[in-house]
This record gives C-alpha cells, structure tokens and sequence, in this order.
C-alpha cells in the first residue's frame, strides 16, 4: 500500500513538473516572438535595478528612449561588435572559438573571462537576472536560442542597444548619449560610440564623457577594430 502510494505521488509529481516546464517554454517562446515586433517594455535588469534601489533606500529613475535600427547609429552598432563580439553577424547565439579559448585561459592558470556573446546578453538583459548560477546560465541558454532563432541578427542588436546599462539608472544608447554628450544616438561620433562601448564592462563605475586612463585605451583599440572590420560596411553582414 505504502508503495503503491509512493508511486502515485511520484507520477504526479512528475506530471506537475512536466507541465510546468512547458507552461514555462510555450510562454517564453510566445514573449520572444511578441518582442520580434513590439519594443520590450523594459527589461529585467532595469526591474533588478529598481528593487535595489529600494531596498538600498537609494531611489534611481530609470532613463530610457527607444530607437529602431534605422535611427541608430552606424557608429554605435559597429562600436559594439568591436568591442563586444566581433563574430557576431556568423556565429548563432554561442562563440565556440571564444569559449574555447577562455576554457584554455582558465586551464593555464590565468583568470577565467567572460566569453558572453551580443546575443546571450541581450537575452540576460531582457529576461533574466545578473548573476553567475548554473541555473540562470542555462535560463540564458534557453533564450539565447529562442531569439537567435525567431530574432534577426539586426533585431538582437537593435533590442540590445535600446536596453543595455550604462549608468547608474541609465538604459539604452539614447539615454546614454544625452546623458554623457548632450547629443541624439543618431549624431554619435565615432569617438563617442567607442567611448560608450568601451565602459560596458562597468557601466556604473566608469565615465564616457570623462574617461579615465583605461576607457581611454580601450575606446581607442575599439576605434581601431571598427576600421579592421572595414567600417559600417560590415553591418551589411547582419
């Protein structure tokens, strides 16, 4: 009696389980789709953002203004890929020379370093949480796939620069021109979009209009990639 109990609960269980998991993947598949026409209406970063500032007694207002890819800058998109993914427009969603070659970093006893593509983090910055568990990786996994699969390559970028941080409260390229140059994403210069890009790494810590001795070197090298990978001409790779 005992066992047999044990089995039933144990296919119920099984059967909640399996129904869960697919309420959970026909609704992400619905959302990346709906988000392959209609602006994300934030992102869940920004939602993290918020929580914190008021758990923090710390109130921040979030700063954001959407652009679609034709009002966005050549300069910006291209500024991005230099600096972020250059294999962007060939790989789909995962950059296997990459990861391998940060496996081999770490192997040798150097730091392990983050082999994130263009699309994992969009996929992270809209529907996930910051942090390093198993658990939200493989959530980013799953949705990298999904909008390398229902997105364009120019639909994944164009969401990533509308909802990327690069300051305290400050969201999207727009928001971080005006709030670093004064200026529309659309009249960014050259220099300016690698001075932008070249914080992404610590968008809170670090400052485009007054770069220290580091953005300054990377925004350069950023500068020199972007000619290298022959200008705005190979955004007709996306």
């Amino acid at each position: 009696m005992h066992n047999r109990s044990l089995r039933r609960f144990m296919r119920l269980l099984w059967r909640f389980v399996w129904r869960g998991v697919l309420a959970f993947a026909l609704f992400s598949v619905a959302l990346v789709l709906l988000f392959s026409v209609v602006p994300p209406p934030g992102s869940m970063v920004m939602v993290e953002r918020k929580i914190q500032s008021w758990v923090n007694s710390e109130p921040i207002r979030i700063q954001r203004e959407w652009r679609s890819w034709d009002s966005l800058s050549a300069n910006a998109k291209l500024a991005v890929i230099a600096a972020e993914d250059q294999r962007f427009p060939h790989h789909r969603g995962f950059d296997l020379v990459e990861l391998q070659r940060a496996w081999q970093t770490s192997r040798d006893g150097g730091r392990l370093r983050g082999a994130s593509t263009l699309s994992q983090q969009t996929a992270k910055n809209v529907f996930l949480w910051s942090g390093r568990s198993w658990t939200r990786k493989g959530l980013e996994a799953w949705f990298t796939l999904l909008i390398e699969t229902l997105w364009s390559k120019q639909r994944i970028l164009e969401v990533y620069l509308n909802v990327a941080e690069w300051d305290s409260g400050v969201f999207g390229i727009e928001a971080a021109s005006q709030h670093y140059f004064g200026t529309s994403s659309e009249a960014l210069t050259e220099r300016q979009a690698s001075l932008l890009a070249a914080i992404l790494p610590s968008p809170r810590t670090r400052s485009a209009s007054r770069p220290d001795a580091q953005v300054e070197r990377r925004s350069q090298w950023i500068r020199q990639q972007m000619r290298n990978l022959g200008g705005a001409g190979y955004l007709e790779n996306l």
